[in-house]
């Protein structure tokens, strides 16, 4: 898969969180080459704390797929992924996630803590970081800047 493609989907949906002042953070599901769901941060917008890029993607592919259960999907998103996100992923049976900058407070795939590793789980996925690192970077920071 070309995950560069996939990224740059992902940070157009980074760009419409932005739009809304939420954290510009976006993701798209991927199956066997096609995009199945996406999503960006909206849990102000949509008052759900819940409403993070990632767990958006999830229903959306869901609700296309009729299944809850989205093995072998690859989730492309522009941030490391919160222990809540890997947590959905790993429920949903995501078979890899591919992530563009880290989140050095609260990532849970190399950050924090390898939350997709944990013993006991019924799934493990695959993950793959730093892919279009300096643009889903920039995009954060240029955000936050603007709110210092």
């Amino acid at each position: 898969m070309d995950h560069e493609h996939f990224m740059r989907l992902a940070l157009e949906q980074a760009a419409l969180a932005r739009a809304l002042n939420e954290v510009p953070v976006g993701a798209v599901l991927v199956l066997e080459g096609v995009v199945i769901g996406a999503g960006y941060n909206q849990p102000i917008t949509a008052h759900d704390p819940t409403a993070h890029a990632e767990v958006i993607a999830l229903r959306a592919a869901a609700a296309a797929l009729g299944n809850y259960r989205l093995t072998g999907s690859t989730m492309y998103v522009t941030v490391e992924p919160c222990l809540m996100c890997v947590g959905a992923m790993v429920h949903a049976r995501v078979g890899t996630v591919v992530y563009g900058a880290t989140e050095p407070r609260s990532g849970a795939i190399v950050s924090m803590t390898s939350a997709h590793e944990f013993g006991g789980l019924n799934h493990r996925l695959a993950a793959t970081g730093g892919v279009l690192e300096d643009e889903c970077r920039t995009i954060i920071q240029n955000f936050f800047k603007t709110k210092r």
